[in-house]
């Protein structure tokens, strides 16, 4: 059964997370998402359930264009124009360590405009991250960097 099937036929779709795009929020096969259809236009900050070709993602609403939506991941970098028809559903909760938290809930409106506001910050230390390892690689030091940088 399809993720509009089931909501359409439920009015609501239940699932656990996959994929690391959405975390720190969303963690994946931890968090349960809440989503319901589309009643209306989203708006900025909304995190909508597309289609892209025969796979399904889970992305926040940056931008409200005619048409289409500007998206992108909390923990990715890349903007995707995605079009009106593409988005089938909205988050409205998600839980995690058996506790519902809601999109309204001051936490998380918090934690939005927070991730929002540092996004030029945090890609552009990743993209220091990269130009480092990529002089790094040239220079023969690569195996040092990759001691520096390694994760715990």
């Amino acid at each position: 059964m399809t993720f509009e099937e089931v909501l359409s036929r439920d009015g609501r779709l239940v699932y656990k997370t996959r994929g690391s795009s959405m975390e720190p929020m969303l963690r994946q096969d931890r968090d349960l998402v809440v989503i319901e259809p589309k009643k209306s236009r989203l708006e900025k900050f909304d995190v909508a359930l597309y289609k892209r070709g025969g796979d399904y993602v889970l992305h926040r609403v940056i931008g409200v264009l005619d048409g289409y939506y500007v998206i992108r991941g909390d923990n990715t970098y890349a903007k995707e124009k995605v079009g009106e028809e593409n988005v089938i559903g909205v988050l409205t909760s998600f839980v995690r360590k058996g506790k519902r938290h809601g999109v309204t809930e001051r936490g998380y409106r918090f934690y939005v405009r927070f991730n929002y506001i540092t996004y030029p910050l945090r890609r552009a230390h990743v993209g220091s991250i990269r130009l480092l390892k990529a002089a790094a690689k040239k220079l023969g030091l690569a195996p040092l960097l990759k001691k520096l940088f390694k994760r715990k």
